[in-house]
């Protein structure tokens, strides 16, 4: 951690002398450069995060099988966002999707215009973005874990980093059709979480609840994860990595956004944890340790939207819904829908995705980022910008709900969705990957 410190404080130094000789823009860039980087590094550390999360959430005979799901998430993106994803959703074409800037290549003129905001070079804006997409596709793997073939889980990778998350980026941050709209979200409650999120759901219903997790009479089973430590340790990665995800979506190291950025996003955490932790003492009687995990997260995705256009006190409002919103649609997802999901990721990331993006229609003031958002509703801005964001929820959910169930669809029919229920029982580590996560326990792998 010292060396860690040191090296990045001389960074940060030799930025700044650089800014200091120069005395202009590319000193700048510079210390912009730094801080894009930098953040991407913290983003890039949440899919460990991811990992661990959804490693303590499923059981251990599935351990290196969802471990394996997440790295190899961020290893198609980085290929095949680089090759098409990075074009479709940055590049230079239509309102719809981008149709240049394949390979980071063809980089002159306005290729690259909906980034020329940021003044950082070209490969810094592609890498930063390259976390989100990976992001975005390891949401999945939660909500379809311990049942899918693995092969058909790497095709699913590629195809949501290759279109269907940089079609929806480019509608949004790509100065597409919702961006021209007055759509706005900040660092991808909806474009990230939410499109992961719905992705999420569809994948989970298409491929069915796992052997045994309903009863005869519809009720559900609890099938308890196998390591909370795990788990734990993955929500602490997560909300690190967040300081990273929502400051540095102003890809620049602008002190005053970064700083407001950091509080609102810290709080929308705290008050997440703290609000679906009460809730559910309040409904079931117990302290229940998953929901706050998964109430830091939901109190984090929900004000990844609103976070610098919102002030701290909407930012705890924002993260106390959130909090309840969780655990609510944990039941109503798990006992009224019968969708298995066993890692609670459509509640915390198409749930509050969907409310993170409503409540910068809410909360949003403009004194916050001037001339960006206006006003919300709950401070004098009318419903414009309310009903903006419920188009693009909207628009976003009917992209990927229709993309999904294509995409699943002809997964299903081709390479087969589903283990078998042999493999099932013996567990997807050793029938897909020839291993065990824990071999000194032999037997309980199989329970």
């Amino acid at each position: 951690m010292k060396r860690f410190l040191f090296f990045l404080i001389l960074i940060l130094g030799l930025a700044t002398v650089t800014f200091a000789q120069d005395g202009g823009s590319a000193g700048v860039n510079a210390l912009d450069t730094v801080w894009v980087l930098l953040t991407a590094f913290l983003v890039f550390w949440m899919q460990a995060g991811f990992a661990m999360v959804e490693a303590g959430m499923t059981r251990a005979k599935n351990v290196v099988n969802i471990l394996m799901k997440n790295l190899l998430d961020f290893c198609f993106s980085t290929i095949v966002f680089w090759a098409v994803g990075f074009g479709i959703m940055f590049g230079a074409g239509n309102l719809f999707f981008g149709t240049s800037g394949w390979f980071l290549k063809d980089l002159t003129g306005d290729t690259f215009g909906s980034l020329a905001w940021t003044n950082v070079p070209i490969e810094a804006k592609y890498f930063f973005q390259l976390v989100f997409a990976g992001t975005a596709a390891t949401i999945v793997s939660g909500a379809m874990a311990e049942r899918t073939v693995f092969v058909s889980y790497m095709f699913y990778s590629i195809f949501i980093s290759a279109i269907i998350y940089p079609v929806a980026g480019h509608w949004i941050w790509g100065g597409g059709w919702l961006a021209q709209l007055g759509m706005w979200d900040f660092a991808g409650s909806t474009v990230v979480h939410s499109v992961g999120g719905w992705m999420a759901l569809v994948g989970a219903i298409m491929v069915g609840p796992r052997l045994g997790k309903y009863r005869r009479d519809g009720s559900p089973n609890l099938m308890m994860g196998h390591n909370f430590g795990l788990a734990t340790l993955g929500t602490f990665i997560l909300w690190l990595g967040w300081f990273g995800f929502n400051p540095g979506s102003t890809m620049a190291a602008v002190p005053d956004a970064i700083s407001h950025i950091a509080v609102t996003t810290n709080l929308g955490a705290a008050t997440g944890a703290i609000v679906a932790l009460v809730t559910s003492k309040l409904l079931f009687k117990k302290w229940d340790g998953s929901m706050a995990l998964n109430g830091t997260l939901a109190g984090l995705v929900a004000i990844t939207a609103p976070c610098a256009f919102v002030s701290n006190s909407s930012a705890v409002i924002i993260g106390s819904i959130a909090g309840i919103l969780v655990v609510l649609s944990v039941i109503f997802i798990d006992k009224k829908c019968k969708v298995d999901d066993p890692v609670g990721a459509i509640s915390v990331h198409l749930t509050n995705g969907i409310w993170g993006t409503l409540a910068l229609g809410l909360f949003a003031q403009d004194k916050f980022s001037p001339n960006t958002t206006g006003d919300g509703l709950f401070f004098g801005g009318g419903f414009d910008l309310l009903f903006h964001q419920a188009i693009g929820v909207l628009s976003v959910g009917a992209w990927c709900i229709a993309t999904g169930f294509a995409l699943f669809f002809l997964l299903k029919k081709t390479s087969g969705l589903r283990v078998s229920r042999e493999e099932e029982i013996r567990g997807l580590d050793v029938d897909e990957h020839g291993m065990e996560g824990y071999p000194d326990f032999q037997g309980f792998l199989t329970k």
